[in-house]
């Protein structure tokens, strides 16, 4: 038996593995739990911020800190973090600028995981997402209508936007990232309740298929036990 543990970056990626990766994950006999990477204290009362990325200091320490709770031969270490948005003090941000898609967050989760196994642990499984959770979404956005079945033509819209394109290289720019994508046509969409909703019901099977880099992960995750 395998206890994952994933530190990630907001309340959508964290309903994402209580709802869909958890208990696909258990079925390998991997145990997943997660929680937001935490941001920051209420100076008065000490109640903890967690949730978004502000700087990459604070995604390592609430990392750390996780790690020293759980120190177990059985216990493993795994992030959901959006390439999107990715601090700028983030390891490997600046070497990594003008590779493509799939060569950046290579470089990028290799960077990530040598700033842990420096300090001798190997138990850690870094993941970022291209380019965005919304990329997701996208790998089937007809599914868009069992949320918004009155939203049937701007759905049509996103679908033909993103016809045969293969959703993770969907853009990560301020006004072309995929959730500003459904955004624009569907005000509405909310990620933490819709959007993870909606992904459950595309499924892990279509999501891989579609999804080469989260397929990747995903297959790690399957094999921990091995």
């Amino acid at each position: 038996m395998i206890r994952l543990h994933a530190i990630v970056e907001g309340p959508t990626e964290k309903a994402f593995v209580d709802r869909v990766l958890g208990p696909y994950l258990a079925s390998y006999d991997v145990f997943a739990d997660a929680r937001c990477v935490l941001t920051g204290r209420d100076s008065r009362t000490g109640r903890p911020f967690r949730g978004g990325m502000t700087n990459y200091l604070k995604i390592k320490t609430d990392i750390e800190t996780w790690m020293k709770e759980d120190r177990s031969a059985d216990c493993r270490f795994t992030t959901m973090f959006d390439l999107y948005g990715l601090p700028t003090d983030f390891p490997g941000y600046d070497l990594a600028v003008g590779r493509t898609p799939y060569a950046k967050i290579e470089f990028l989760e290799v960077a990530f995981g040598r700033d842990f196994q420096e300090e001798g642990r190997n138990s850690f499984l870094p993941y970022l997402q291209l380019h965005e959770f919304e990329a997701l979404v996208l790998a089937e956005p007809e599914a868009l209508a069992q949320e918004y079945l009155e939203y049937r033509k701007p759905i049509k819209n996103i679908v033909a936007m993103v016809g045969d394109q293969n959703p993770e290289l969907i853009d990560d720019g301020y006004e072309t990232a995929p959730s500003r994508r459904i955004l624009k046509e569907i005000p509405a969409y909310d990620k933490v309740t819709s959007g993870v909703q909606i992904v459950s019901a595309i499924g892990l099977e279509k999501l891989r298929r579609r999804c080469l880099h989260f397929s990747q992960w995903i297959s790690r995750l399957e094999g921990l036990n091995e």
